[in-house]
């Protein structure tokens, strides 16, 4: 039981800090001029490789991947390498690139909404690849907290912006990615120290971005102000969010099985919702309080869904 008590508070964080990394990319965005999409996830993605990679080597936690049959790179590919590969091109890769372009065309909040929609769709591609069954109380639970999302920003989508098409079009692109990263997360989650999968997961990743941010925005990085304004929000979405709240995650895959822990994203939208209101991009209402309400019972119902014994995991 105490085991389920820390992995249900470490999804709980990890939706938090999920939450808030719209508001701050946001933010970034709306006061750094020469910000680039790029740009933002290879300093992210750097900050946490340069904290967590120290970190593991001296706590001796860092462990190496699974090496197949022979020698050098032939033999990572056969083992687990081919794996965190996949496991990187979809998140942080292409995930992070559709995401931060979507925050970067509409509001925070109302990304937040789109991407908590992922847990709609994780328990469809666990019966479609792994043929886990999907409980009424599950799908029930998660209906519940997506009413409970368009409770709380539905009077956001009154007043669309030019560009609104094209970020839920790039959010859209998200969610697939999401669903798709899950899939691939069960086979190696159970293998491995959560904090080192997401570590991994950085450090391949800041390689795919580095020549992206080289060849196409390298001319913006000296005009950045690098503020310690600026510095803050990039160590807090560096380590929280991309550190912590993928571990977080992690865990809670290993240990609930996919479908369950991705529900908790659905309060996403909760915490960036206060997050925006404590900065000022947005206002409370009544409404807001409601859906919050209706979000936190979706996310407790689907938790209690019962699970079969035969059930995979």
């Amino acid at each position: 039981m105490k085991n389920k008590v820390f992995v249900y508070a470490a999804l709980v964080l990890s939706t938090v800090f999920w939450g808030i990394s719209f508001i701050l990319t946001k933010e970034l965005f709306l006061t750094e001029e020469h910000m680039t999409v790029t740009i933002l996830i290879a300093l992210r993605l750097a900050i946490a490789t340069a904290v967590m990679v120290p970190t593991l080597a001296l706590t001796r936690q860092l462990q190496p991947l699974r090496r197949g049959r022979g020698k050098g790179l032939m033999a990572l590919l056969r083992g687990d390498l081919k794996w965190f590969l996949l496991l990187t091109l979809c998140e942080p890769f292409i995930y992070h690139l559709c995401e931060t372009s979507g925050v970067q065309l509409v509001s925070g909040s109302l990304a937040s909404v789109v991407i908590a929609t992922i847990p709609l769709f994780v328990p469809f591609g666990m019966w479609f690849a792994y043929r886990k069954r999907i409980g009424l109380r599950l799908i029930v639970g998660i209906v519940l907290s997506l009413i409970g999302i368009g409770v709380m920003l539905g009077s956001s989508l009154l007043n669309p912006s030019a560009d609104l098409g094209r970020g839920l079009l790039f959010l859209s692109g998200a969610v697939v990615i999401a669903v798709v990263y899950t899939l691939l997360l069960v086979r190696v989650v159970d293998h491995y120290n959560p904090i080192v999968v997401t570590t991994w997961q950085n450090i391949i990743g800041l390689v795919y971005f580095l020549p992206l941010v080289l060849t196409l925005d390298g001319s913006q990085l000296p005009l950045l102000s690098y503020s310690p304004r600026m510095l803050g929000l990039l160590l807090v979405l560096g380590i929280c969010c991309s550190t912590l709240a993928y571990a977080g995650y992690n865990l809670g895959v290993r240990v609930l099985g996919a479908s369950e822990a991705c529900v908790f994203n659905n309060a996403i939208p909760v915490f960036s919702l206060i997050a925006a209101i404590i900065i000022g991009q947005e206002t409370f209402s009544w409404s807001n309080l409601g859906g919050m309400a209706i979000v936190i019972a979706g996310v407790v119902l689907a938790q209690f869904e019962p699970r079969s014994k035969s059930a995979t995991t």
